[in-house]
């Protein structure tokens, strides 16, 4: 017995200890635990720490025990029970194990965030055994009561998939447990029924969404768990595939190492709970006890076993680990990959992608990869493949806009996951100087750089390290950077000071730092210098080891046939088409069914149309047809039940069976389906070489060209073809090309075609009639504006018309400001063969030439900024909204911080009766443009008022003083993006309250420019030259203005229905050259040219400065003279006439803000020259 006992002394002491001290530890253990299990289920991995770690530091300042460290895990987990969740499916990363042991100790039922279904399949296998019959119901089903009556009943564990963003209120008995006890028995009332209760009975809620927004009574009732899988918990499960895969035995080693350690584990609890229990059972003498002291030998022996196996075990496993470790960047990759695939789907809601999709490309990446004997190159041949296999698989789904930002959030990745960039290099790439304000900054030095450049040279200084010194830089080499910063492709030149650093590889960010800083300085090159960065990362070092990045081939243009998307296509897999504007699968689909000698049925989806899509898809799986269903947007309710349709037949499905769906993008698509399908987009084509080429193939065929025998036939078929393609083409260069992006379509092609064969068909050609039907009926109907409607006008009375027939006729410019590529001659051909037409398209330039479309060579820039623009909040959109920023501070602090600072320089609040007395001291409200003065400052005072409001409810959510609402978490996320938050800039009911900006500093710069106008004008009267940008009502203030000089003119009977606005361009440049105002009407600044320049010499409109997007008006007089008196002046603006260039409130030219027309002298072009070029004024050039 002494012997027996003897052995477990050491064994007993230091579990002892350990007891004496987790007992005293249990009151801040159990709180962090219940703390944990209460309220941290919600948050993320990172949130969850961050909480543990503030409740221990309150733990330690209330001087309450608590064990070092001390979480949910260690507190309550349970090693056995771990093991058996592994084996039922739950990954084994912290945090899905923090998911169990809350599940498992919550009194509420579980309702499980679960975009991967990771949990899904846990409980499924868990809870196995206690499943009803019918499985996992859906939260949408018809028969959900029936199910949860019949579950309660009999004890099951009922799983309920599909939640959305509310709860059904039939579970809310339930879910609060309102159980009422009659004698022995337990009731709910379900729906107005008492319904047996079973204390065995169980729940679990699971929904799809990755971010769903729970009211506050749902939670309350159930136990949220975020669910959603973490990158690094993937890249065990991904490296636990890799080495099943790669190193079968080595997993099956590890598998029975860990399984045998359990096993062994639980054996010297049960011996020791055994000998525990005959020790204080025993009420003689232990000596009398042989049993006991059999149990004690027993004991003694086998611990001795299990410890000398535990011992081994942990060797065995640290040498796996190691062999095991090789593989571990394919892991790594596979992580990456999958994260950037879930981040696109914050940019379209119909980008989902399950795990299991990625699992499949993951395994099948495996078998494509060259096989080698060296670990390190099997490594290397894996990731090579599968980062080719995935990026093939998901660009085939992207809408072309959105393909490079895939690319480069793929290659940003990778390199951060190298550790070879930091976060913070990639906020500084997205956002560059958006926060900063340029009268807060060190002042810009040069006229020859913008603002936006500055701001941006000023914030890399301030944030990176390698661009400390660029200010200083840039003023003691100006000629060098000045001479740079001028070249057509800085991208590719020498960067003065910086380029010996840049050349070298850096680690892997020499590319990088070299985009950003063009990003910085030559925003519109940016596209180019992103492809450059993905053609240049093909390789990455981490840990030692060269691993395959991006290169080349992700780079070119990768296109996939309906051929192609068919061959990897299954019967059980739907094919989803995306739909845009002006593109259509049907054709291809078709003919590819004809090719392949299959029936396909169309049905095109609407009311009504759910029985017949239901009898296509019955009778195509049995017979193995196809089925096309089109504009499934407009059957959503029907979409619901295909992916339960589709688990239905896959064991019975004819195997030739294919499913095609083609939809527009629509946020209540159901996500089931997309992460089950196969996505293609289907787009029309990019160019205008494109364009006229799908019209020879798919419009114009040999029967139609020759249906009327004449050349003058074929030359305005094709000039009618150009034309389409030109106004198609045109939409690319945002509103500088149309106000508004017209769909012209096929459709509006193919009534221009057959109107001009039929007025040939009936006699002579008549040029106004068929100039009209083009303009203004065919193409004309879908346009809305007044400017898109001369735009287009334009474009027929100069391609459609008897010069179109001459033999020398052309689309080229008469004058061109830089040579069309290749010299190229847009001329009309005389063919007689379509196969001719399509081999003289083929010829034309790969790169069209804004001028053929009758812009200026800088609406190339435009395009090109729009597109940085539109890449880089692409990706804003996809960045975590939970990271700390540089140096440790959180988003918070930084919002904080800028809500302090914008808070201490707001302008003051207007005070009514101050400035009525100061309005009565200027005229009072009898004068018009007081009355208007006096309807800004109200305005303006909202503002303030909502911003003021706003930004201290922000600091008191932030301090944790209020509840945070949508609107206030939407405000944060702006200012910390160096957005405008909505709430300023638009009332709930969506009306403009403010002024657009695209930055935050922007926006505020306006309020204090605004605030400082209307103070001025208030407290030094009526100011000689007005900035017309400040008013929020600048239809009100002409108005005001021609009120006031049709009173002047009373004597003379003028009335205000009679007169005009009248505008004159005078010399002063500046408003500070001005002294005093006209004695009629007013001076107004703050202009901008676009798509035209102005010549002070000339006073006329002229074209732009190469790479000079914007051109500021000298200050312009505007007054009001009668219609008459209007008419007289024509001869003043040059012999062609003045050109009435619209004024805009900002640069998205619509109806909406749109402000007066200005007349200007255009002396060397006709106005329609500046129609075409797209020449507007903007009150605002951001």
């Amino acid at each position: 017995l002494i012997g027996g006992l003897g052995g477990e002394r050491t064994r007993w002491t230091e579990s002892c200890a350990k007891l004496a001290i987790s007992y005293g530890d249990l009151d801040g253990d159990s709180l962090v635990s219940a703390g944990m299990i209460s309220y941290g289920s919600p948050f993320t991995p990172l949130y969850r720490k961050k909480l543990i770690s503030s409740w221990h530091d309150n733990l330690t300042k209330l001087a309450i025990p608590h064990a070092e460290g001390c979480d949910i895990t260690t507190t309550l987990a349970d090693p056995v029970l771990i093991r058996q969740w592994s084996i039922f499916g739950l990954p084994q990363d912290a945090n899905s194990v923090e998911n169990g042991i809350i599940m498992s100790k919550s009194r509420r039922y579980p309702l499980l965030i679960d975009p991967q279904g990771q949990a899904l399949n846990w409980i499924k296998n868990h809870e196995a055994d206690r499943m009803p019959t019918f499985g996992v119901t859906s939260h949408s089903n018809p028969r959900l009561r029936d199910q949860v009556e019949f579950c309660m009943s009999e004890g099951c564990a009922l799983i309920i998939s599909g939640v959305e963003q509310e709860l059904d209120p039939m579970l809310t008995p339930v879910l609060e447990k309102q159980v009422i006890t009659k004698a022995k028995s337990k009731y709910i009332n379900l729906s107005d029924k008492l319904c047996e209760f079973n204390d065995d009975f169980s729940m679990y809620l699971t929904t799809r969404l990755p971010n769903p927004h729970f009211s506050p009574e749902d939670q309350a009732k159930t136990t949220v768990v975020d669910f959603t899988v973490t990158q690094k918990g993937l890249e065990e499960q991904l490296l636990g595939i890799v080495i099943q895969k790669e190193q079968r035995s080595l997993e099956e080693q590890l598998k029975n190492v860990l399984e045998e350690v359990t096993n062994n584990t639980k054996s010297l609890l049960r011996l020791d709970e055994l000998l525990l229990e005959r020790l204080s059972a025993n009420s003689g003498n232990l000596l009398d006890d042989e049993e006991l002291i059999s149990v004690l030998a027993d004991t003694k022996a086998k611990a001795t076993e299990v410890n000398e196996k535990l011992v081994a075990a942990a060797e065995t496993r640290t040498s796996i680990n190691e062999k095991r470790e090789q593989y571990r960047p394919v892991a790594t990759r596979g992580s990456v990959l999958y994260f950037s695939i879930v981040s696109m789907s914050l940019v379209n809601v119909m980008y989902q992608t399950s795990l299991d999709q990625f699992q499949n490309l993951f395994d099948k990446s495996m078998d494509a990869a060259e096989k080698a004997s060296l670990a390190s190159k099997r490594v290397n041949n894996i990731i090579d493949t599968l980062t080719y296999i995935v990026y093939r698989y998901i660009n085939r789904g992207l809408y072309e806009s959105d393909k490079l930002s895939f690319k480069l959030i793929v290659t940003l990745k990778i390199l951060l996951a190298a550790g070879r960039l930091e976060e913070n290099d990639v906020t500084l790439l997205l956002k560059g100087g958006a926060a900063l304000d340029i009268n807060t900054v060190r002042g810009k030095p040069f006229s020859w750089m913008t603002d936006a450049s500055w701001l941006n040279c000023i914030m890399l200084s301030r944030e990176n390290s390698v661009f400390k010194q660029l200010p200083d830089e840039l003023l003691r080499n100006e000629e060098a950077w000045k001479s740079w910063y001028a070249e057509n492709e800085p991208e590719a030149m020498p960067v003065p000071h910086y380029e010996s650093r840049l050349s070298t590889d850096m680690g892997g960010g020499g590319a990088f730092f070299r985009m950003l800083l063009v990003r910085s300085l030559r925003e519109d090159r940016t596209i180019l210098c992103v492809n450059e960065f993905i053609r240049s990362t093909d390789a990455v070092e981490t840990g030692g080891a060269r691993l395959p990045g991006m290169g080349p081939r992700y780079v070119e243009s990768a296109t996939d046939t309906v051929e192609q998307v068919y061959a990897e296509s299954h019967a059980t897999v739907p094919v989803v088409y995306l739909l845009s504007a002006g593109a259509d699968p049907t054709d291809s689909i078709d003919g590819l069914a004809r090719k392949k000698k299959r029936e396909n049925q169309c049905v095109s989806m609407g009311e009504g149309q759910e029985p017949v899509a239901m009898r296509a898809i019955n009778t195509a799986v049995v017979n193995g047809s196809w089925v096309l269903l089109q504009n499934c947007h407009l059957g959503l309710e029907f979409m619901e039940g295909i992916e339960d349709l589709v688990a239905r037949i896959r064991e019975t499905c004819n195997p030739d069976f294919r499913l095609f769906i083609t939809t527009e993008p629509h946020p209540a698509f159901p996500i089931g389906l997309l992460q089950m399908a196969t996505k293609v987009t289907n787009e029309p084509p990019q160019g205008l070489r494109a364009g006229l080429l799908r019209s020879f193939t798919v419009i114009v065929d040999q029967d139609r060209l020759e249906r009327v025998e004449t050349s003058q036939w074929r030359s305005l078929l094709y000039a009618i073809c150009f034309q389409h393609s030109v106004v198609q083409e045109r939409r690319k260069f945002g509103s500088l090309g149309w106000c508004v992006p017209y769909e012209f379509n096929d459709g509006d092609l193919n009534a221009c075609i057959t109107f001009l064969e039929k007025h040939l068909y009936q006699g002579a050609l008549s040029w106004p009639t068929l100039q009209y039907m083009v303009a203004a009926v065919q193409y004309g109907g879908k346009i809305t504006d007044n400017n898109d409607q001369r735009l287009f006008k334009s474009y027929t009375e100069a391609w459609i018309s008897p010069y179109t027939l001459a033999p020398n006729f052309s689309f080229n410019p008469e004058s061109p400001i830089n040579r069309i590529p290749n010299d190229f001659m847009y001329s009309i051909p005389d063919c007689q063969e379509v196969d001719e037409y399509v081999a003289f398209v083929q010829s034309f330039p790969d790169i069209d030439s804004p001028e053929v479309f009758g812009l200026h060579p800088n609406a190339d820039l435009t395009f090109r900024n729009k597109e940085v623009q539109t890449l880089l909040n692409t990706i804003l959109e996809t960045q975590p909204k939970s990271s700390s920023a540089s140096g440790g501070r959180t988003r918070e602090d930084i919002v904080y911080e800028k809500a302090e600072e914008l808070l201490a320089t707001m302008p003051s609040d207007y005070i009514e009766d101050e400035y009525m007395e100061a309005i009565g001291d200027l005229g009072g409200l009898s004068i018009p443009l007081n009355i208007f003065l006096m309807q800004e400052i109200q305005r303006l005072q909202m503002v303030i008022k909502n911003v003021r409001a706003m930004m201290k409810t922000m600091l008191q959510a932030i301090r944790g003083e209020v509840v945070i609402t949508e609107i206030i978490l939407q405000g944060i996320n702006s200012m910390y993006d160096a957005r405008v938050p909505g709430s300023w800039t638009h009332s709930a009911g969506g009306d403009e309250i403010s002024w657009l900006s695209p930055t935050l500093a922007l926006w505020y710069v306006g309020l204090i420019g605004r605030d400082e106008q209307n103070r001025v004008w208030l407290k030094d009267g009526r100011p000689a030259a007005f900035w017309m940008t400040g008013f929020f009502n600048a239809q009100g203030f002409l108005t005001a203005v021609q009120q006031e000089v049709t009173r002047a003119h009373k004597a003379d009977k003028w009335s205000l229905d009679a007169v005009m606005v009248h505008t004159e361009v005078t010399e002063f440049e500046k408003p500070e050259q001005v002294r005093t105002g006209p004695r009629e009407g007013v001076l107004i600044h703050g202009l901008f040219l676009d798509g035209a320049a102005w010549s002070r010499n000339e006073s006329s409109l002229i074209e732009s400065e190469p790479k000079k997007l914007f051109c500021a008006l000298p200050l312009i007089m505007v007054t009001a003279v009668t219609k008459g008196t209007k008419r007289s002046m024509a001869g003043d603006y040059g012999p062609y006439g003045a050109y009435e260039c619209p004024c805009y409130k900002y640069p998205k030219r619509t109806d909406r803000y749109i402000i007066f027309h200005v007349s200007l002298a255009s002396r060397e072009q006709r106005p329609v020259h500046w129609s075409l070029r797209g020449t507007a004024l903007l009150c605002t050039t951001e």
